[in-house]
């Protein structure tokens, strides 16, 4: 699921896996209203509890979502170097979660993030954009840094151990799931995860967010408008 939250190994895309046609099931018989409407209710139950934690843009007061977003984390960029939230501090950070085997979020959501570097020009030193992957199994520190490169000289990647990829995607209420097919193998799989764009101040504290397709006119203004 993308949701929310840009965002391929022939980078930067994937290539889709082929449905498998089946055979159209036997006619079964409708529930009737009562059962409809319990089902209904379950389900809503369901997604409700899944879904508890999941930050929601807008919902709450400013104050509350400033301190809701980020916090301590350890990872490994694509030099090989540790990088931490210390490492955020002293310029404004785009951080968006994704994965290089994404087909298509992940490079489009990068691809207007570099769009919005070039349309900050000088002021866009002041800005870094953070990819972080949601992917740790497949996405090496090698891996990234080929894959950042495709859209601007300013893209740290970063990755690490599941452990610490979950930590940091639980500080920024992100949601990332592998998906489950019937072609799914241990080195051939997609993830849905969230498609939100984060942008912090250079004190490490959230500012606002950008939901994916955010024209990157836009996201340049707001941000020249917080600096």
């Amino acid at each position: 699921m993308t949701e929310k939250s840009p965002l391929a190994s022939d980078k930067p895309t994937a290539s889709k896996e082929e449905v498998a046609v089946k055979s159209t099931p036997p006619a079964k018989k409708r529930p009737t209203g009562v059962i409809v409407l319990l089902l209904i209710l379950i389900g809503t139950v369901a997604i409700a509890y899944k879904y508890k934690d999941k930050y929601q843009p807008g919902r709450g007061t400013v104050e509350n979502e400033v301190n809701l977003i980020g916090g301590p984390f350890t990872l490994t960029d694509h030099n090989g170097n540790t990088f931490t939230e210390q490492n955020l501090l002293g310029r404004y950070s785009l951080v968006f979660f994704g994965y290089t085997f994404c087909p298509d979020v992940c490079p489009t959501t990068l691809t207007d993030l570099g769009e919005t570097m070039n349309l900050l020009g000088e002021e866009g030193e002041k800005v870094k954009t953070v990819f972080i992957s949601v992917d740790p199994e497949r996405d090496n520190p090698e891996d990234l840094k080929e894959y950042v490169a495709y859209f601007h000289p300013n893209v740290v990647g970063l990755t690490g151990t599941p452990e610490q990829v979950a930590k940091v995607a639980k500080a920024y209420r992100i949601y990332y799931s592998r998906e489950k097919t019937e072609n799914t193998t241990d080195d051939d799989y997609t993830l849905s995860h969230s498609s939100i764009v984060y942008l912090m101040g250079p004190n490490g504290k959230f500012l606002t967010h950008f939901s994916y397709g955010t024209d990157s006119t836009k996201i340049a203004q707001k941000i020249l408008e917080l600096m």
